[in-house]
């Protein structure tokens, strides 16, 4: 999911830096700040942070078919 939305907010900074626009904020909105937060959500996303518990892959319990 953070992997989203680091899309999402890389998307959105190309389309500022495509239109030239700072939407009025250009202390927020800036190009820099919004790709340090893109960053920072795909550092999260590859420290597992918002993965479901236990690893995920849980439906199988015990022997998976067809597997000797």
């Amino acid at each position: 999911m953070l992997a989203y939305i680091a899309a999402g907010v890389f998307g959105f900074a190309l389309l500022l830096d495509l239109f030239d626009s700072d939407l009025g904020a250009p202390d927020l909105f800036n190009w820099n700040t919004l790709l340090l937060i893109g960053l920072l959500c795909l550092a999260l996303y590859l420290a597992g942070v918002g993965r479901a518990p236990g690893g995920g892959g849980g439906r199988w319990r015990g022997r998976r078919p067809g597997r000797g």
